[in-house]
């Protein structure tokens, strides 16, 4: 496997944002805002739903099976498509390879994939310092500054007007076709990741009732989960937790989010080694990306896998 420099020299060159994706201006409209407020607040109300579903439909082996596989396969999306493959460029693989992870990612229902990879890019240029866009650390002194800071990095960010100058961030993906059209399709693929857990449910249960819950726990329930915790890596992960390398920026390795947001939450080791294709570098962190990565590699669908070097590592710890 290929290694790598401990910092990413990609973000020295910046990259433009696909017309076909959604817009990004200076400005958030109503509408904007009416359907981000949707996304936030209908997978609450799916739990809600789910809950209520228990005295009626009742809670079978499926709706848990439905809810796990489609979280593990959604969070994949983004850990190891959106995030390692398509902003980091921490390995390659093919095309088909490719497509597949940017439509889970878009099933995860954090916007289109060109937008994600160019906010994220952002993010490691400017990481909490005043033009990220999601740094919880610019919101006041005290705790009730934290509280802010805490709310905005976790969601308050998104009804924020996005940086006028995002297009200049995905040049690269911008100029592979069926991406871009993947991106512009991003409203199909949310339809289509609430729709596969009710055709499953109804298939494997035969009845409506299988296939309400199906929608309700592989669709809805499950969105708020993944949010939730892949959320909490900008908002928990740049607060609590250890520094064990050099970033220069407040993220952190916590070990909740490394197991539950499949490796992502080893935070400080990914903003130490941006290119990294392994988040979790010793033994014990758990790092199931990097598992799918290396699946993916020995079955030759990845090649030129980055990871930092033993003298690498050594040389950036704090």
């Amino acid at each position: 496997m290929n290694q790598l420099k401990s910092r990413d020299e990609g973000f020295k060159s910046v990259n433009a944002l696909s017309n076909c994706a959604a817009a990004v201006t200076d400005k958030i409209s109503l509408r904007a805002r009416v359907v981000l407020l949707v996304a936030v607040i209908a997978p609450f109300l799916g739990l809600v739903a789910a809950i209520a579903s228990l005295w009626g439909w009742g809670f079978r082996w499926t709706d848990l099976i439905l809810l796990l596989s489609m979280y593990m396969l959604t969070v994949l999306g983004i850990t190891v498509g959106f995030h390692r493959l398509f902003t980091h460029r921490a390995f390659e693989t093919n095309r088909a390879v490719q497509v597949t992870f940017a439509i889970l990612g878009s099933m995860a229902v954090q916007g289109p994939l060109l937008q994600w990879v160019a906010l994220h890019r952002r993010h490691h240029q400017h990481s909490d310092e005043s033009e990220d866009p999601h740094s919880p650390h610019h919101q006041g002194s005290g705790v009730l500054g934290m509280l802010r800071g805490l709310w905005h990095a976790h969601l308050g960010w998104m009804f924020q007007p996005k940086p006028a100058n995002l297009r200049h961030y995905v040049k690269d993906l911008n100029q592979i076709k069926v991406l871009r059209a993947v991106s512009s399709l991003f409203p199909l693929w949310v339809a289509v990741g609430l729709l596969i857990p009710a055709a499953l449910g109804w298939l494997l249960v035969g009845s409506i009732g299988g296939a309400w819950n199906g929608f309700i726990w592989g669709g809805l329930v499950r969105i708020l989960f993944v949010h939730h915790v892949t959320w909490s890596i900008n908002s928990v992960c740049h607060i609590w937790g250890q520094q064990p390398y050099r970033s220069n920026d407040e993220s952190r390795n916590n070990a909740f989010f490394g197991i539950f947001g499949l490796g992502e939450g080893w935070h400080n080791t990914h903003h130490a080694f941006p290119t990294s294709a392994r988040h979790g570098l010793r033994w014990w962190q758990i790092d199931v990306s990097y598992w799918v990565i290396r699946l993916l590699e020995v079955l030759h669908l990845a090649w030129n896998v980055k990871v930092p070097s033993s003298g690498t590592i050594s040389r950036n710890s704090a």
